[in-house]
């Protein structure tokens, strides 16, 4: 007769924090959130964020090794900018679906059919394809930057198609768009926003502008997570209806607790659709593995992350100055955020 084995039970959360805080003294790790990140990832981060940002602060310290809790563009970003520190990532299968939309060698081909256009491309890319770009841009500083070249030089965006359409609505330009789009912000519900509205008229409506038209049209404000979490915490309501990754939920909570934040339903209402099954990958076992073990790395040819860097560069010199909240980042033909 057979016994059965009994199933070896996990480390608790508080073990692997134990761990977590032991392993990034002795590496001298920087540990880096993105605001899409489990709650509790974003509770022991160093530093919690949008993607550049984070990069640019991991860049500013003295750590050896940075430990990126996002997606594996973010990280990548990070390792152009810090080419001489170690950058890991919980699970490199951690990915976007903007990114998977946009293969380099297509994107290069695409470029080739519009020698005249200017590329503005969205951070969220991999940086074979940042190596392909004269300009990158994040939802934060694409409107601010779009209005620093001349109206007579055509533009080719890629690769979020909605971010694409909303910036050439809102900033009245022509654009070439690469048809890619974020599988989060696609999923929200139209029919069911509405109704959601109806139960909560009083409630503004924030949405990342990764969302198709037909939401950002009932939306109070658009803008990068940043720039919606700036929004309702400096905004008199106490309801508000969130439509982007419900993880920048878990920092509106913290810093205002006497709020109501509802996140954005699905296509059937109450589906965890719009939760991203990438940024759910990093879990904290395995941000303890990463730190312990250096490893999976994130490796970009010198020849690439120069390639990819100028870019970048061109952007942080078109970008607004620091005396101006990034987050608010008001554009000059607009008193909207982006």
């Amino acid at each position: 007769m057979s016994i059965p084995l009994t199933a070896k039970a996990g480390p608790s959360d508080a073990e692997l924090l134990e761990e977590i805080n032991r392993l990034r003294v002795e590496k001298n790790a920087v540990i880096l959130a993105h605001y899409y990140q489990d709650g509790r990832i974003q509770d022991l981060a160093d530093f919690v964020g949008d993607s550049l940002d984070l990069s640019r602060k991991a860049a500013a310290t003295d750590a050896d090794v940075i430990v990126f809790c996002g997606v594996r563009f973010m990280a990548e970003v990070a390792k152009i900018l810090s080419p001489d520190k170690t950058v890991v990532l919980p699970d490199m299968e951690a990915g976007c679906s903007l990114e998977d939309s946009c293969p380099a060698d297509e994107f290069a081909e695409f470029r080739r059919k519009y020698p005249d256009h200017i590329s503005l491309t969205y951070i969220n890319c991999s940086a074979a394809v940042k190596a392909h770009s004269d300009i990158i841009i994040t939802s934060s500083n694409a409107r601010y930057i779009i209005d620093q070249i001349p109206e007579d030089k055509p533009i080719l965006l890629a690769p979020d198609q909605h971010l694409g359409g909303y910036l050439a609505k809102e900033s009245g330009r022509d654009m070439v768009l690469w048809p890619g789009s974020c599988i989060v912000h696609e999923q929200f519900s139209e029919k069911e926003l509405i109704r959601l509205k109806t139960e909560h008229p009083a409630a503004p409506i924030a949405a990342h502008p990764e969302c198709p038209a037909h939401i950002l049209s009932h939306a109070d404000h658009v803008g990068s997570t940043s720039s919606i979490l700036k929004f309702v915490l400096e905004s008199d309501a106490d309801t508000f209806i969130i439509a982007t990754e419900p993880g920048i939920i878990h920092q509106m909570q913290k810093a205002s607790p006497d709020k109501t934040f509802i996140g954005a339903p699905g296509m059937d209402g109450d589906c965890n659709c719009n939760q991203c099954p990438y940024m759910a990958l990093n879990t904290l076992e395995k941000l303890r593995d990463c730190l312990r073990d250096l490893t999976p790395t994130i490796e970009i040819s010198e020849e690439e992350r120069i390639a990819a860097k100028t870019p970048l560069d061109r952007m942080l010199e078109m970008s607004p100055p620091p005396s101006q909240n990034q987050a608010q980042n008001q554009p000059p033909r607009s008193g909207r955020a982006y």
